[in-house]
């Protein structure tokens, strides 16, 4: 691998080696001696990839987008490796296919658990479980910058004045990623703590929040949330993952930002707005449980608190496909992708009927015009999670499970979603379901994490070199 390559594992499994040794710490402390040496693995194995990284660099060596791309996918191997260590040699007896399960759903942010119980866990493993997504969420927002380039040269725009991403750049702002990151960590913190949750349920819910992760520390949350403020509160929490990682920035220094900073999240805002208004007149339930629904929805969190099936899940799988912002840790397609391509077919259906009247190929709000590459990469995005989901959802129905299960615990799987009864799942039990589904779940767990475009740029690259 790169030097570049390598520097940017190393520095994933030094965050790693340090909450490895915080749990440790956490452990004996609390007098939590079964699993504290479970913890030693993590620290010792990221410790020797660190120093065999740094001894076998290469100097000088080219980075392409594809040497990007397979490091980023390598990530998504060897973290989670790593991570699964403290559950594999926990008292729990577990399966290294449970392990590596759990592992990844914590680091891709998805949510889905073996545990069926949680207050039968070791507390520094509840803890260990919503670490793997904080991690998991900062290394894809750093993922996002490394790859703008093949994901969106226009959003790209809306990150930086440089018309080249540099290295230099990219360390900006990834830098900036890091603090705001952490910041924003606190905040949630801060929000949980002022509704009622004690300190150990706050600091994993706001590691699990930031990062639009499903994780609980607990079973149930409904005798926390048992005011309507207190869920409001929870509700606008969970939207911090939902806009842009940015919006915070942009606004402290609003006076030295261009209008365009706020694009997206301007959408957004119009979009989030409108939903609840639609919501509350049509089907006029209680607005805190209307506002959470949307809410874990739309910033793919997922989390629910209510036991009963929700009768408009389907609509609400829908939200989860949309998604939030692009700069955020949420997945989805993305709400501004998909207005962009709603306002270009407008505008080529009216181009054919009324030539005289052939719009502006523009983003509101902007005065960046949307080219055709740009408009060819969101049509791909559209066919390609389209085929993900007829794969996904034809495997996992091999498996035994009925169309509509299937169907749905696909959308949750690519959108990295945690399953809950908003979406009809809430009873599924994974530590029961058999390794080839296991399988079939982690593979697409990562593949909404990186897109299935960048697999296909390396296939394209590695397959037909001509």
């Amino acid at each position: 691998m790169s030097k570049f390559s390598l520097i940017f594992l190393s520095s994933f499994l030094v965050i790693t080696s340090l909450f490895s040794f915080l749990n440790i710490i956490y452990s004996y402390y609390f007098n939590l001696y079964l699993n504290a040496n479970s913890y030693l693995y993590s620290l010792i194995t990221s410790i020797i990839l660190i120093i065999f990284f740094y001894l076998f660099k290469k100097e000088g060596s080219k980075i392409t987008i594809y040497s990007k791309i397979l490091t980023v996918l390598s990530g998504y191997i060897i973290i989670p490796l790593i991570i699964s260590l403290p559950y594999y040699f926990s008292i729990y007896n577990l399966s290294f296919i449970n392990c590596i399960f759990e592992s990844i759903s914590g680091f891709t942010s998805t949510g889905f658990t073996i545990f069926n119980n949680i207050k039968h866990l070791d507390e520094s493993l509840i803890l260990w479980r919503s670490t793997s997504q904080w991690i998991g969420g900062l290394y894809f927002l750093f993922s996002i910058i490394i790859l703008i380039d093949i994901f969106d040269d226009n959003l790209k725009k809306s990150l930086t004045n440089f018309l080249s991403f540099n290295s230099d750049e990219a360390i900006k702002q990834a830098t900036k990623v890091l603090i705001l990151y952490i910041c924003l960590t606190i905040s949630i913190f801060i929000i949980l703590k002022f509704i009622d949750f004690r300190n150990f349920d706050a600091f994993n819910f706001s590691l699990s929040v930031i990062s639009s992760g499903g994780f609980k520390p607990l079973n149930q949350i409904n005798y926390i949330l048992d005011q309507d403020y207190k869920v409001i509160l929870f509700s606008l929490s969970l939207l911090i993952s939902f806009f842009s990682i940015f919006l915070s920035y942009n606004l402290f220094f609003i006076k030295n930002r261009q209008f365009n900073f706020f694009t997206e999240d301007l959408y957004l805002l119009f979009y989030l707005i409108s939903l609840i208004l639609l919501f509350f007149i049509f089907f006029g339930e209680n607005f805190s449980s209307l506002l959470l629904s949307i809410t874990t929805s739309v910033s793919n969190v997922g989390i629910y608190f209510d036991k009963n099936e929700n009768e408009l899940f389907f609509i609400y799988l829908i939200l989860v496909i949309i998604g939030g912002s692009f700069f955020s840790t949420s997945s989805g397609i993305r709400f501004y992708k998909i207005i962009t391509l709603l306002r270009f077919s407008i505008n080529e259906l009216l181009s054919h009927s009324k030539p005289k009247q052939v719009m502006v190929n523009k983003v509101f709000f902007d005065d960046n015009k949307i080219d055709y590459n740009i408009i060819n990469k969101y049509f791909l995005t559209i066919i390609i999670f389209i085929l993900s989901l007829t794969t996904i959802s034809s495997l996992i129905s091999i498996s035994g499970y009925s169309f509509s299960t299937s169907l749905k615990l696909g959308i949750l799987t690519i959108m990295n979603t945690v399953n809950s009864s908003l979406y009809g799942l809430s009873n599924f039990e994974f530590e029961s379901i058999n390794y080839f589904t296991k399988l079939i779940l982690i593979i697409f767990m990562i593949i909404g994490r990186v897109e299935l475009i960048t697999i296909i740029i390396l296939f394209k690259k590695y397959l037909f070199k001509n």
